[in-house]
């Protein structure tokens, strides 16, 4: 596909596709240049002459020339676009919407009278207007939006080539939707919510700056934001924060042509998403992912939820979101225990489903936890294609038997929900799953014939990067009582998911309890780590 720019005049569209087709070893053309070319004058000449439709007739045609050359960086004039002939011929291109404050876009206008023939005697005043006649159309037929007031064109051209060469993670379930991982990836927004008039935004004081930048997304986008502060973390996942959510909708007056922003980690993502699927019967959502755990699990498979004192996730649905954005950015003020925590959901896929998270981890935990490590974002991005492929297959986790569908994502979650339960959801989600998947380890070994070696490595690679190995906080008779409640158990039956060897899945059921026990003793037994 072509990649496009599109956006008002003095936005850059010129200067920024000649240096991002020179960085892309791609072919750049400039439509306006190529109807100058073909017609021997200026384009200033031919409104004069032709007048804006003449002109618009040879642009259009020029337009479909250019979008037919799949390898090539496209400028638009700033107007094409309003064209219904080249919006058709956009389909299917990645159009980058490079953006401009009208007050920045009014003075690079005065600094260049003449030079743009729909701006006319008063240059300033009409890009004014211009941009908010256009704001619309740009946000209905771009991918993505950049704004350009602060940047060079140098940086624009990189924020364009870093976007654009990150292509997105798609979802193939019942209602398909793209993951977007990369830094960044929130100017990806307006475009998906272009449809909107109203976007109530769900996040926590702690996320302020990054629910300003969504607000102003929304803006762009021509919706006007609502904010609802919700909870810190787990306190969010509670039926009475999700019915005051409800109240504030519906004082608000949102229908179900409006949308749903959830911006956090994993629990407010999960509450979000049960607040858009319960609200009115079902409104769309989008989850904006603050969190590594919200990244690699809680965020990007259509499950939504909330705790109640009896366990973690016992009430929700599955409602798939319009989309996920994992912009890597976000990650740069997250504590380093949570950077840890969300890790032990992207471990646990390496051992169930794709062993290079795990070398990945193995070769260098120090790089791993640095949020903006290359390593990082390559192990986000394997998880975050592990569960597509799985969610995909089985998205509301419909296997029975020995069929291993989604229910391959539990693994580590028997003991751990149990745990998280028991320690009142003070423990991270990730530490309480890290624990869970050794003792799984230790079941698996003496029930299936794990080798020794792999659970060995286990402990070495969650340990590696800090987090728990064992755990002696509660007694056995507890956690099993804790266990019999997850969601996970079937009837009477506990299933748990165990591995015969790295990447070879399996579901028990009715695991014999004196293998349950033998194995809760070695792991309390064994020396904590990290």
């Amino acid at each position: 596909m072509a990649l496009v720019l599109i956006g008002p005049p003095t936005a850059g569209k010129t200067s920024v596709g000649e240096v991002v087709a020179k960085r892309l070893g791609r072919p750049f053309i400039d439509v306006d240049q190529v109807v100058e070319q073909a017609t021997g004058r200026s384009v200033a000449q031919l409104f004069t002459e032709w007048g804006e439709a003449g002109f618009r007739a040879v642009e259009s045609a020029a337009a479909a020339r250019a979008l037919a050359s799949a390898d090539a960086v496209v400028s638009l004039g700033g107007g094409a676009v309003m064209q219904q002939a080249v919006r058709d011929r956009l389909a299917g291109h990645e159009v980058v919407w490079l953006d401009v404050e009208p007050s920045e876009a009014a003075l690079r206008a005065s600094a260049r009278p003449g030079q743009r023939p729909l701006l006319g005697d008063n240059p300033a005043e009409r890009i004014v207007s211009l941009i908010e006649e256009r704001r619309p159309t740009y946000a209905g037929v771009a991918t993505l939006r950049l704004d350009t007031t602060f940047l060079s064109k140098s940086e624009v051209a990189g924020e364009v080539v870093s976007l654009t060469t990150q292509p997105p993670v798609v979802f193939a379930t019942d209602h398909p939707y793209p993951a977007y991982v990369g830094h960044g990836s929130i100017a990806r927004l307006a475009p998906l919510i272009a449809s909107a008039n109203r976007v109530g935004i769900l996040a926590s004081s702690a996320l302020s700056h990054v629910a300003e930048r969504v607000s102003d997304e929304v803006v762009a986008s021509g919706a006007e934001p609502y904010m609802i502060e919700v909870p810190v973390g787990e306190a969010a996942k509670t039926a009475t924060v999700v019915t005051s959510c409800w109240n504030q909708l519906a004082e608000w007056g949102f229908t179900r042509t409006d949308l749903i922003i959830g911006v956090g980690g994993g629990a407010t993502t999960d509450m979000a998403g049960f607040v858009a699927a319960s609200y009115l019967r079902g409104v769309d959502w989008l989850a904006i992912s603050t969190s590594v755990l919200g990244m690699v699990d809680a965020a990007i498979g259509g499950k939504t939820g909330i705790d109640i004192p009896q366990g973690k996730n016992l009430v929700g649905a599955f409602h798939e979101p319009r989309a996920v954005l994992a912009d890597l950015g976000t990650l740069t003020r997250l504590p380093l225990r949570e950077v840890r925590s969300g890790l032990a959901e992207a471990i646990k896929e390496g051992f169930t489903d794709d062993a290079a998270i795990v070398d990945l981890v193995e070769a260098s935990p120090g790089e791993t936890l640095d949020v903006n490590s290359a390593r990082l974002a390559q192990i986000i991005t394997h998880a975050v294609r592990v569960k597509a492929g799985v969610v995909a297959g089985d998205l509301r986790e419909k296997t029975s038997g020995e069929t291993v569908g989604r229910e391959r994502l539990n693994y580590g979650h028997t003991l751990g929900h149990a745990i998280e339960a028991h320690e009142k959801f003070q423990m991270r989600h990730g530490e309480a799953i890290a624990i869970g998947c050794v003792f799984a380890a230790e079941v698996a070994h003496r029930l299936l014939g794990l080798p020794q070696e792999i659970v060995d490595r286990h402990r070495a690679v969650f340990s590696s990067i800090g987090l728990p190995v064992s755990y002696s906080g509660a007694s056995w008779d507890d956690l099993r009582t804790l266990m019999s409640r997850d969601k996970k158990t079937r009837g009477t039956s506990l299933r748990m998911v165990l591995l015969r060897e790295l990447g070879d899945v399996v579901v028990v059921k009715d695991p014999p309890e004196e293998v349950l026990a033998e194995s809760f003793e070695a792991l309390a037994q064994t020396s904590p780590q990290g």
